[in-house]
C-alpha cells in the first residue's frame, strides 16, 4: 500500500543533524508511489571525498513502527505468573531462530539467486560506488578489521562493509556529537527506514549497499531491529542493576553484529559444527567486545553520567556510584576490575571456539578483531586498572604484529572431532 515519505529531520533542528561519516545531505520530498531503486541511487549517487562530513538524512514514514525487538518483556499482569527467564535464555531463543532461519534459507537458496527483473542503466555503477564508499568508511574507522576483510571474496567483503556502516550510523545516533537531540521517535523512523531498505527501497547510497547485501545473502532483519532497541535503552537507561541486565544490553548493541555477519561470512563447507554453535560463538565475540569497550571507557562514560557496570557487583566489592565519579584507583577497584576482565576473557574464549568454523576467507578479520580487543584488556591491566583518566589502547606496532598472528590462526581448518561445537 503506497505511503507518503518525507525526508526531514523531524524531531531535530535542521542545524543539529549529525554530520558524520560522510552522510548525504538532508532534503525534503514526498511521493505517494514507490521510488525505483535506480532513481533513488541516481539521487544519492554523487561521490564524496573520504572523511568529508555531510548531514545525516532522516526518513519519517506517516505510520512509524513501534519498537519491535524479538526479545519481548512480559505483558502486564503476566510478569508475576511467568517463571523468571534470564537474559541469556532470552537471547539464546533469538540465536536458535536465527540459526534455523539461515539454515532454511541456505537450503532453498531462494535469496541467494535473486536477480532484478530490470537493470536500470547506471545502477550497477552506482551500487559499486556505494560499496566503495562503505569500504572507505570502514578503512577510516576500523583499520585493522578493514585490512582483514581484504582477504575475503569481493562479494563478502563488500557486504561486511555495508553492515559495518549501518551499525556505525546507528551507534552514532545515540553516541555521536548530536546524540542529545535524538528522541525515541527518531529511532522509530530509523527503524522504518530499515524496513524499507530490507524491502528493496533504500534511501541513500549507504542504504543501497545494505539493501543489495540482504538481497544476496540470507541476512535477517531481526538483529538489526534489536540493535535499534539497544539504542532505545541508551536513551532511557544509564544504570544496570546486575549482569543479567547488562548482558541483554550487550547483546542488543554488539552481540547482534555477530548474528548479522555469520550469514555473509559463511560457515566452512568442511565444518562439522552446528549452525547454532557458530552463531553462539559469534554472539560471544560481540558480548566480549562490548564488555571490553565498557571496561575501557569507564571514566569517559562516568563523565556523561553513565555507569555500564553491574550495580550489585559494585556493591559486593564495597563500591558505589560515588566511587566511580571520584575516579580513584583503590584496592577495591582493582579487585572489582580483575573480576570484570576475567568475565570478558571468558566470552573471548567462547568466541575462539567458533572462528575456525567460519569460511576460510572470512576468518582473518574475525581473528584480527578478537586479538585486538583482547589486548585492550591487557592494556587496562598495564595501566594498573586506571580506566578513569587513562584510556587503554593498543599501539600501532602491536596492531600490526597481531595481523600475521591472526592470519596464521585463520589457516587452521575446522576441527574434525573432540570439539564442543561438533554435531552430536
Amino acid at each position: 500500500m503506497p505511503m507518503t515519505l518525507s525526508w526531514v529531520a523531524a524531531t531535530l533542528n535542521p542545524e543539529t543533524i549529525p554530520s558524520v561519516l560522510g552522510f548525504v545531505d538532508s532534503f525534503r520530498f514526498s511521493d505517494s508511489s514507490r521510488f525505483a531503486l535506480g532513481e533513488r541511487l541516481q539521487v544519492f549517487g554523487h561521490r564524496t571525498k573520504k572523511g568529508r562530513s555531510q548531514k545525516l538524512s532522516w526518513c519519517s514514514i506517516s505510520s512509524p513502527s513501534s519498537a519491535s525487538s524479538l526479545i519481548a518483556s512480559p505483558a502486564a499482569g503476566e510478569e508475576e505468573a511467568a517463571a523468571p527467564v534470564s537474559s541469556e535464555q532470552r537471547v539464546n531463543s533469538v540465536v536458535l531462530k536465527q540459526a534455523a532461519l539461515v539454515t532454511e534459507r541456505l537450503r532453498s537458496k531462494a535469496n541467494l539467486e535473486v536477480e532484478p527483473d530490470i537493470v536500470i542503466p547506471g545502477t550497477l555503477s552506482l551500487l559499486s560506488d556505494a560499496y566503495d564508499r562503505c569500504g572507505e568508511v570502514c578503512a577510516e574507522y576500523a583499520k585493522t578489521f578493514y585490512l582483514g576483510t581484504l582477504l575475503m571474496t569481493p562479494e563478502r567483503r563488500r557486504a561486511i562493509w555495508a553492515i559495518y556502516v549501518w551499525c556505525r550510523r546507528t551507534d552514532e545516533l545515540v553516541d555521536g556529537p548530536n546524540a542529545s537531540h535524538i528522541t525515541p521517535t527518531a529511532l522509530d523512523r530509523w527503524e522504518s527506514r530499515l524496513e524499507e531498505l530490507f524491502q528493496g527501497r533504500p534511501f541513500d547510497m549507504y542504504d543501497a549497499a545494505l539493501s543489495d547485501t540482504v538481497a544476496k545473502f540470507p541476512v535477517d532483519i531481526q538483529p538489526f531491529k534489536d540493535m535499534i532497541e539497544g539504542m532505545r535503552m541508551d536513551l532511557k537507561k544509564s544504570r544496570y542493576k546486575n549482569f543479567d541486565e547488562l548482558y541483554l544490553y550487550c547483546y542488543y548493541v554488539a552481540g547482534t553484529v555477530g548474528l548479522m555477519s555469520v550469514p555473509v561470512m559463511g560457515i566452512a563447507p568442511d565444518s562439522q559444527a552446528t549452525t547454532e554453535s557458530v552463531y553462539n560463538a559469534a554472539l560471544a565475540l560481540g558480548i566480549a567486545n562490548q564488555l571490553t569497550n565498557i571496561l575501557r571507557d569507564v571514566g569517559e562514560d562516568a563523565r556523561r553520567g553513565r555507569i555500564y557496570l553491574p550495580q550489585d557487583e559494585l556493591a559486593q566489592a564495597g563500591l558505589s556510584d560515588d566511587d566511580i565519579f571520584a575516579g580513584k584507583v583503590t584496592e577495591k577497584w582493582r579487585y572489582f576490575m580483575k573480576n570484570q576482565i576475567r568475565r570478558a576473557r571468558m566470552f573471548f574464549d567462547q568466541a575462539e571456539k567458533g572462528v575456525t568454523e567460519l569460511n576460510a576467507a572470512s576468518r582473518w578479520p574475525v581473528w584480527a578483531s578478537l586479538l585486538l580487543y583482547r589486548q585492550i584488556l591487557d592494556e587496562i591491566e598495564a595501566n594498573d586498572y586506571n580506566n578513569f583518566t587513562r584510556r587503554a589502547y593498543v599501539s600501532k606496532v602491536k596492531k600490526l604484529a597481531s595481523l600475521p598472528i591472526a592470519y596464521t590462526k585463520s589457516l587452521v581448518a575446522p576441527a574434525r572431532a573432540s570439539s564442543p561445537l561438533i554435531k552430536a
